[in-house]
């Protein structure tokens, strides 16, 4: 299992703190995956409940890594990444979400830090990616401050707000992990 020891991040919303997601945490998830601004920002659906989550969460593959950011014990984001498998293992996706009133705090960019920290340092991952809107210009420059580049761009991938709108495909290609070993010669 990868390191996931809880890490505190100074913003201007305060002490952020990261954290690995707990099935007490699917109320407080449940509510920020409804809001407006997250719903209309990502393309899940939206309009979870705490039990939706809690079915998703038990019955989430092997290798999902789900994290929470809080403040002042709030949760106030969560993330995701779940690796691939097979000839992919080398891969993970990634997923998102930032409570309305929390976005644009630095909320985000933890969030990120943590995840990319993960992948990189205790799973050895070489490639992150993730899809997006293509008119998320605030989540687009995040992705961007750590590392993603577009890779492609769908028309009308997704419906919102009752027309089909485009999204970017993005990714993280990361280098392969150094080989150290006290066998070395």
């Amino acid at each position: 299992m990868p390191d996931l020891t809880p890490s505190s991040v100074a913003s201007s919303a305060g002490a952020i703190r990261v954290r690995t997601c707990e099935p007490t945490d699917f109320e407080a998830i449940a509510d920020l995956m409804n809001q407006p601004g997250v719903r209309r920002g990502t393309l899940l659906s939206g309009w979870r409940t705490p039990e939706s989550l809690r079915e998703w969460y038990e019955s989430r593959p092997p290798g999902c890594i789900t994290i929470c950011a809080e403040i002042d014990g709030r949760v106030v984001g969560q993330s995701q990444l779940e690796v691939a498998k097979a000839r992919r293992s080398h891969c993970a996706s990634v997923g998102f979400g930032v409570h309305d009133a929390w976005q644009r705090r630095g909320v985000g960019s933890a969030l990120m830090a943590a995840i990319v920290a993960c992948a990189d340092q205790s799973l050895g991952l070489r490639r992150l990616e993730l899809e997006v809107f293509a008119d998320n210009e605030a989540a687009i420059a995040l992705y961007r401050k750590f590392g993603f580049v577009v890779e492609g761009y769908s028309r009308g991938a997704a419906m919102r707000d009752g027309v089909l709108a485009d999204t970017l495909h993005m990714a993280r290609h990361g280098e392969a992990p150094p080989f150290a070993s006290p066998l070395s010669p």
